[in-house]
């Protein structure tokens, strides 16, 4: 595996337990209210405590939550973290000074240890009379064993290593604005990678210290923010106004852009986009809905970006957030803010400056956003994502082709056993906003919020043995429902149930593996045994039995066939002129064969493109290919 490949799974464990973070901001603003004044003093005691609880264990939340991301949710690589940093938490109390405490960097080292661990040794065999050490129960020991020296050795480390991090800190800080401008840039950068949150993990949860009232030790920008540190909160106050006002603009920029015949669409899709950015910080769907098309745009996005925080700290303006930087949290937690109220002006100025210059980029240098060229919505079929999702995992290459598959919040994390196989244009059809293959096998596909949801499907998918069948694209054309076929008998599912197509050229291929069991004599259509036994009958056109010496046929009753190869040559002007329509209907002629259903949006295809439709059997394959 590459280092880059490396880091987006540790990237993506690390951002995992951070999750628990607006649990407890919840609970400190909740504790902030005046209590005693109601006479109820306890609800806000309890509530500060157990907010403060969880910053305090932060360091254990990391550990376990680094090891579950490494492992593929293995509970065994997280028991294992939790008992090295628990040996770590007593050595370092019982053998040191006082000054060496669990941190955020010792739990993600000690998780990273149990993760890879796990990954290296869950399946060891030791001899016989060992075994009952073998396996996951290998794990805990080596990883409790290796622990403890790591303990010692921290000893004498972790001092000097705080040391070094407190000096990052401090010429971070003596550089002022511009300190805060280099951490917006890089931030913004780094999201194109998905490997912001290992930035973030620096800045937010290691670098600098602060000593509450009570004795406890706290790291990180976050941490000390919501420890009352009176010069934390520097390193979030800049990113509310992008979040809550320039990322947001770029999508109203998008929807005043987009094609009048495709803008309701585009409008439906990008103002959910830009309410769940105002709302929440989740940027990524717009930001890669013009990253791939205008990475010259996106590189002005991040220099704004780092001015954003450069401003904010020349208005001496501290603000946090426990979850990201939506206007939830900026309310949430403005009771511990300084001069947060500022950030709303900046952010309307910055939204007003985003949303001319993005409409004005996108006009005259013709940049090919959504809504400009057309392209398929994921809100188009989101609600039908258990039925998509065996496309989508054709789209990466089968199930063959997955070594793992992880989510974040707006992305799916694969690694892959060659992402050559992957088909992008299909994958832009059903949704994504954004491909990127940062090589050894590692993938990222953006679909948005959805995409724990579509990995759950796809995990599903790749735990059980489907009987399934999937078709390509007989036609290069418009894809269409089974409905809109301009004859009541294939619109009401008499001859069977299926898909059809308007063609744009007069080829006619193959959209399955199989056998011709029929060639009409007029060759206007054929019917094909798949080798699962389903029937599938391919008419060219509307009322064309007629039509002969238009059609010619390069296959023969008898021979056997694979997706893409040509089957009919037929002339399409004289259809377009003689023919009642020219939809092809694509139908299963024995649907009772089918357990469930699953179409692509209804798109443009191209003749021989994977996977437009997908069928699961009722029963097994007794000889089909896999």
């Amino acid at each position: 595996m590459n280092w880059l490949g490396s880091l987006q799974q540790l990237g993506r464990a690390v951002m995992l337990p951070t999750m628990v973070l607006p649990a407890a901001a919840i609970l400190l603003s909740v504790g902030s209210l005046p209590w005693d004044a109601w006479g109820l003093d306890i609800v806000g005691e309890v509530s500060t405590v157990a907010g403060h609880g969880i910053f305090y264990f932060l360091p254990y939340l990391f550990a376990v939550g680094v090891a579950l991301g490494l492992s593929n949710q293995a509970g065994q690589a997280g028991l294992a973290a939790l008992a090295g940093i628990v040996i770590y938490d007593q050595v370092t109390r019982n053998f040191g000074d006082g000054t060496v405490q669990p941190a955020s960097l010792i739990g993600i080292i000690l998780g990273a240890l149990a993760g890879g661990m796990h990954n290296r040794f869950k399946s060891i065999k030791l001899p016989e009379i060992l075994q009952f050490f073998g396996g996951s129960r290998f794990v805990l020991l080596i990883v409790g064993l290796c622990s403890a020296l790591f303990s010692c050795f921290m000893l004498w480390l972790a001092p000097i290593l705080q040391h070094g991090l407190n000096g990052i800190a401090t010429w971070e800080y003596s550089l002022g604005g511009f300190g805060l401008f280099i951490y917006g840039v890089l931030y913004r950068v780094l999201v194109a990678f998905g490997l912001h949150h290992l930035l973030n993990n620096v800045f937010w949860f290691q670098l600098g210290t602060f000593e509450t009232p009570d004795g406890n030790i706290v790291q990180g920008d976050l941490p000390r923010f919501f420890a009352g540190d009176p010069t934390a909160g520097f390193f979030m106050a800049g990113l509310f106004p992008i979040m809550m006002f320039a990322i947001p603009a770029i999508a109203f920029a998008i929807i005043q852009e987009a094609r009048e015949d495709l803008k309701p669409k585009i409008k439906k899709t990008f103002l959910t986009s830009a309410l769940v950015c105002f709302l929440t910080g989740v940027s990524e769907q717009i930001e890669f809905a013009f990253l791939f098309a205008a990475p010259y745009l996106f590189i002005v996005h991040a220099v704004m970006s780092g001015v954003a925080m450069w401003i904010s700290y020349w208005l001496d303006i501290r603000h946090g957030f426990s979850y990201s930087a939506g206007i939830i949290d900026y309310i949430l937690n403005f009771h511990l803010s300084e001069n947060a109220w500022k950030l709303i002006p900046i952010g309307i100025l910055y939204g007003l400056v985003y949303y001319f210059l993005f409409r004005w980029a996108i006009r005259t240098f013709k940049i090919p956003t959504p809504g400009r060229e057309e392209g398929s919505m994921l809100e188009d079929w989101v609600g039908n994502i258990p039925y998509q999702a065996p496309l989508i995992l054709e789209a990466l290459g089968g199930k063959s082709n997955i070594v793992q598959v992880e989510a974040c919040i707006t992305r799916l994390r694969l690694t892959v056993h060659d992402d050559r196989l992957i088909d992008t244009g299909a994958m832009k059809s059903m949704g994504s906003a954004g491909l990127i293959k940062l090589g050894g096998g590692n993938v990222q596909v953006v679909f948005g919020t959805y995409s724990e949801l579509i990995r759950e499907e796809i995990a599903k998918l790749l735990e059980r043995d489907l009987q399934q069948v999937l078709f390509c694209a007989p036609v290069q054309g418009k894809m269409l429902p089974i409905e809109e076929v301009p004859d009541q008998i294939f619109a009401a599912k008499l001859v069977g149930d299926g898909v059809a197509f308007v063609p744009e050229k007069g080829e006619l291929v193959s959209p399955v593996y199989g056998t011709i069991m029929h060639l009409y004599p007029t060759m206007h259509a054929l019917g094909i045994s798949t080798r699962e036994g389903l029937e599938v009958l391919l008419h060219i056109g509307i009322d064309t039995s007629q039509l002969k010496g238009h059609f010619e046929a390069f296959v023969q009753e008898g021979d056997t066939v694979e997706p893409g190869q040509l089957l009919i040559k037929f002339d399409l002007a004289v259809l377009r002129e003689q023919a009642a329509s020219l939809t092809t209907p694509m139908v299963i002629t024995n649907p009772d064969r089918v357990k469930s259903w699953s179409f692509a949006p209804f798109k443009q295809v191209k003749k021989g493109q994977a996977s437009v439709m997908s069928v699961v059997l009722y029963d097994r394959n007794v000889g089909g290919v896999e």
